[in-house]
């Protein structure tokens, strides 16, 4: 074998890093999900691990589809099965955005609490559309990620920031998302952090 094939870490291992560490980022965010969603979620990870299937080529360069753009062809299919196509897109898509990309929004016109609407909503749709005959256990698992769309994206916050250092700004970026998405992960940092979010000031999310 050479030392570049060596150092190519193979696909086999990467989904078995997924999914040790998203065991353990749903163990410490106290989510509970059935194996099928966790499973589900360890696959999407190793498929996004590689940019392609990510971002679009475009004449700039690879360039990550805007979701709005993703949720228009949806509602624009002739045919169920590129409905459902393109909201099952829409759905991964906003959840590994929201899960990794969750500061990086702060730069941008669309927020967090943003994506996690449009996943949650595209799941729930697949839910419906699968609830009967072989496609109840797929419809079951985008079922739970609808209802969970929050706390898995706190768990894949939880898995991206392992050994990630808070400044100021961020300080301010997670009081942020705390008020726009309830996000008790981001709750939770802002009190270790020493920040009380409930007396911080601001209205606090409603569930």
């Amino acid at each position: 074998m050479s030392e570049a094939a060596r150092r190519v870490l193979p696909v086999a291992n990467l989904r078995e890093f997924f999914k040790d560490s998203l065991h353990g980022a749903l163990t410490k965010q106290r989510v509970s999900v059935e194996d099928q969603t966790e499973h589900y979620v360890v696959n999407l990870l190793t498929l996004f691990a590689r940019s392609e299937a990510l971002y679009d080529n475009t004449p700039e360069g690879m360039r990550l589809r805007p979701l709005v753009a993703i949720l228009g062809e949806a509602l624009e299919a002739t045919r169920s099965t590129e409905r459902n196509r393109a909201l099952q897109r829409l759905g991964d898509v906003s959840l590994f955005v929201a899960g990794f990309f969750a500061h990086s929004f702060a730069a941008r016109l669309i927020d967090v609490d943003y994506a996690i609407a449009m996943g949650g909503r595209a799941y729930a749709a697949l839910a419906e559309a699968n609830s009967r005959g072989r496609a109840r256990v797929l419809g079951a698992v985008f079922a739970e990620l609808a209802e969970k769309f929050q706390p898995m994206v706190d768990a894949l916050n939880e898995l991206s920031e392992t050994s990630y250092s808070h400044s100021d700004r961020d300080i301010l970026r997670l009081y942020e998302i705390w008020l726009k998405t309830g996000s008790a992960r981001s709750y939770a940092l802002l009190k270790r952090l020493g920040v009380d979010p409930t007396t911080a000031g601001g209205t606090a999310f409603a569930h």
